[in-house]
């Protein structure tokens, strides 16, 4: 099994509801279990660990990948903390000019925003990906759900970037971003990095994510051929983990 997190497991940016955690816990005891995600470490500690239950099988069935899968982590038996076991740096002279690409491509286009609407880092530098958020990474919710609801101006940039930075994998992220990572490291090499990992045929993974658009970025698992599920939002996914745990539990849903 793989999740997204933003706007899948969680609303953006957002601790995962307990109900989700709960039920993701659970999971983790039943199969292997990845979370890919475009958002940093630091974010997945806020977001994801410091909500989720200690699952009943410890935390051997969790694998966790942000920045779409360029970093890996694992938490071995007894240990205290969680160790990254791989990571796919991007070069500092890449990262700077992405950087550079990224705001003076959204100025052009008009979606740079004035600074008084922007909350938090605008561009970051996660070393193994760039991200680009157009409010900032502490906006509001609502405005970010406000800022690009049908995703064209996402897509707009993402495009433009693609052309602008052809050695670099360019994704419509959350709902005001894009990531920047290397070509060809994106969530299809993390997913089947993770399937490796747990000595499964990628087409055996069950995906679950908001962004299975051609250019979301979770669309390039599809090249594994995986099983995916879209969802709408953490809503739906609430739903998709209780028909899972159901489901690998042998249980009815007026059983469970």
């Amino acid at each position: 099994m793989a999740f997204d997190l933003d706007d899948t497991l969680a609303p953006s940016k957002s601790p995962v509801p307990e109900v989700t955690a709960t039920a993701l816990s659970e999971l983790t005891a039943v199969v292997p279990v990845c979370v890919i995600s475009g958002g940093s470490f630091e974010q997945f500690r806020e977001q994801l660990l410091a909500r989720l239950p200690t699952p009943a099988t410890g935390w051997g069935g969790l694998h966790l990948m942000p920045t779409c899968g360029t970093r890996y982590y694992r938490r071995a038996a007894g240990a205290a903390d969680w160790a990254l076991v791989e990571s796919r740096e991007l070069d500092p002279a890449r990262r700077r000019r992405a950087v550079h690409v990224v705001e003076e491509t959204a100025r052009e286009l008009g979606l740079w925003e004035p600074e008084d609407r922007v909350t938090g880092a605008r561009i970051e530098d996660r070393g193994s990906q760039v991200t680009f958020s157009a409010l900032g990474q502490q906006a509001a919710i609502a405005d970010k759900q406000a800022w690009d609801p049908d995703g064209a101006r996402r897509t707009l940039l993402a495009r433009h970037l693609a052309q602008r930075l052809p050695d670099l994998e360019v994704r419509v992220g959350g709902s005001t971003s894009v990531d920047l990572t290397e070509r060809g490291v994106d969530k299809a090499y993390g997913v089947g990095r993770f399937a490796r990992e747990v000595g499964a045929d990628p087409r055996e993974v069950l995906f679950v994510g908001d962004r299975l658009d051609p250019l979301g970025n979770d669309y390039p698992v599809l090249r594994l051929g995986v099983q995916a599920r879209p969802v709408a939002d953490h809503h739906e996914t609430v739903q998709v983990l209780r028909e899972l745990l159901q489901r690998l539990r042998g249980t009815s849903p007026g059983r469970a």
